[in-house]
């Protein structure tokens, strides 16, 4: 069997499966270097000692994140648990990439209003829905029309980190502007129609549930990019959803010309989000279930930012 019927495979379990195509473009990546770096050997005719080997050669020698390497392992367990059914077992002797412990970067509240008041358009509605419900940016970006629920004021977010799904509040100061920039998203959507364009992409699974769907309003993404672009796997040109990199590079204009010290990203306003919210008396089980994390140790690295500067510990400096 060549690469590429190899790789065909792991495609359609992907699209089976209902992943990104972010994620299979991964995956076939990382088979592709798996592949290589085992000098074309067929990975049915390798064993976890050559998974490790090459997982061990990521960390050591190609000093890679630690989340890469976990990636990387993520990409060759499905490859041979769902595409080639060979089980994987224990992996003995891996060394795993050391992840680093750092504090979330966070901001005042100040600084986050005056870094969101700074911004304009579509791009400042992203932001106020990332600080205003804690978002991740892919998450915002990846909302449709019907997951904007007015009347509960609240928000819906499909197949999050971990492929849950939670509801988050919907701030009442977006309500406004956020009617007014679906009306747009409405008026966009009606001239695609009748250029007979229209149709988003729906997962495999929806698609099937219900046919014609992906002609309907409702479904189509809240942030639909200026340009219709084609589809790798189905070939329909449609409206994808905006991209993260011009509001990256905004940030960071923002936070230079306000002369905040830190490195701003959209990720940071989540950190600031669940970080005003502690501090605004807010119980750490329910900003964990506003955030979506399945651990509440990972949301607790947030009272961690609070404690910041000794535990609350009053130095001997400021003593009187």
């Amino acid at each position: 069997m060549g690469k590429h019927k190899l790789l065909d495979r792991v495609k359609r379990e992907i699209r089976r499966r209902n992943y990104s195509y972010s994620t299979e473009q991964s995956y076939c990546q990382w088979v592709i270097r798996y592949v290589r770096y085992h000098n074309l050997t067929h990975p049915r005719d390798l064993g976890n000692r050559d998974i490790v080997k090459y997982l061990n050669y990521l960390a050591n020698e190609c000093n890679l994140a630690a989340s890469t390497q976990n990636q990387a392992l993520s990409a060759l367990i499905f490859l041979y648990e769902h595409v080639l059914k060979i089980p994987v077992g224990e992996l003995n002797n891996l060394k795993r990439a050391k992840k680093p412990k750092r504090l979330p970067v966070v901001l005042s509240k100040e600084q986050a209003l005056a870094t969101i008041n700074e911004l304009d358009g579509v791009n400042q509605l992203v932001m106020e829905l990332i600080y205003g419900a804690g978002l991740r940016v892919s998450e915002a970006l990846s909302l449709r029309v019907q997951d904007i629920d007015f009347d509960y004021r609240q928000l819906t977010v499909w197949n999050g980190k971990g492929r849950k799904d939670r509801i988050t509040m919907l701030p009442e100061r977006v309500i406004p502007k956020l009617k007014i920039h679906i009306e747009k998203v409405r008026r966009l959507h009606r001239s695609d129609l009748r250029k007979g364009f229209g149709k988003t992409i729906l997962p495999n699974a929806l698609s099937k549930k219900y046919p014609g769907a992906e002609s309907e309003f409702i479904w189509q993404y809240l942030f639909p990019s200026r340009y219709r672009r084609k589809e790798p796997r189905s070939g329909v040109r449609h409206r994808y959803h905006i991209s993260a990199r011009n509001i990256r590079r905004e940030l960071s204009r923002i936070s230079k010309k306000l002369n905040i010290p830190k490195r701003v990203t959209p990720h940071t306003f989540r950190h600031s989000f669940a970080t005003h919210l502690l501090q605004g008396g807010y119980d750490i089980r329910t900003v964990q279930d506003l955030l979506g994390h399945k651990s509440l140790n990972t949301t607790s690295i947030y009272l961690h930012v609070l404690n910041r500067g000794g535990h609350g510990v009053k130095s001997p400096l400021d003593e009187k």
